[in-house]
């Protein structure tokens, strides 16, 4: 039996509206589909990352972070977001504060945005 601490994980996202969310991820965000079926559709990221979305009456409804994608350039992948019609999010809450969309906190640089249910999106850049 594979210990909970070795499997891997995956992002988990509810959307209420599979067509816009399909061409939001794969088309706005890149990401490509490697399994669908009725009302759920799961989508490969970099490094073999999955994330899945999946049709529920809760979506948008969290006020944190959904899923988080590490960048190495995220000037680059927040000007290709844009250029794709991404919003970023500014944020002021406590020492987290945003100027143009980007937090920097010690050194990791952040960045969020919401796809078209509300949900919270990062992205994020390590030290």
């Amino acid at each position: 039996m594979t210990a909970l601490s070795e499997a891997k994980a995956h992002a988990t996202v509810a959307v209420s509206d599979m067509d816009r969310a399909l061409a939001f991820y794969r088309d706005t965000l890149g990401f490509t589909p490697v399994f669908q079926m009725e009302g759920a559709t799961t989508f490969v990221c970099g490094g073999g990352t999955l994330l899945d979305v999946y049709a529920s009456e809760f979506a948008g409804t969290g006020k944190s972070t959904a899923a988080s994608f590490e960048v190495a350039d995220l000037k680059a992948v927040m000007a290709e977001l844009r250029s794709r019609g991404v919003v970023f999010e500014d944020y002021a809450m406590g020492e987290l504060k945003t100027v143009d969309g980007v937090a920097d906190a010690e050194g990791v640089r952040g960045a969020w945005f919401k796809d078209p249910e509300g949900n919270i999106l990062g992205v994020v850049q390590p030290g």
